[in-house]
């Protein structure tokens, strides 16, 4: 059975606003295409990407981590720098 399209006495079939708008996934149907070309060779285990070694995923891990540590380190030296400001020049 195919889905029927409801009929409304008042529709004349004029478009009052395309709702067709470029950029969103239904307009472009290259798009679609590519995604569904893309899932066949994954699912073929056809992929294009180099896989990390454990090395380097290591050292991207490390890397990550430090960087994070520098952030909090930063914030850090700034909250105390804040504090002794306060205790020292501005509740003085």
């Amino acid at each position: 059975m195919a889905a029927r399209t409801k009929q409304y006495d008042d529709d004349d079939g004029r478009v009052i606003c395309s709702m067709d708008v470029d950029g969103m996934p239904w307009h472009d149907k290259r798009i679609r295409r590519e995604k569904k070309e893309q899932k066949r060779a994954i699912a073929a285990g056809q992929t294009d990407r180099e896989q990390m070694t454990k090395a380097e995923a290591r050292q991207f891990t490390f890397h990550a981590i430090l960087a994070g540590m520098l952030i909090a380190l930063v914030f850090s030296v700034a909250w105390v720098l804040f504090i002794l400001f306060c205790t020292q020049v501005w509740f003085r």
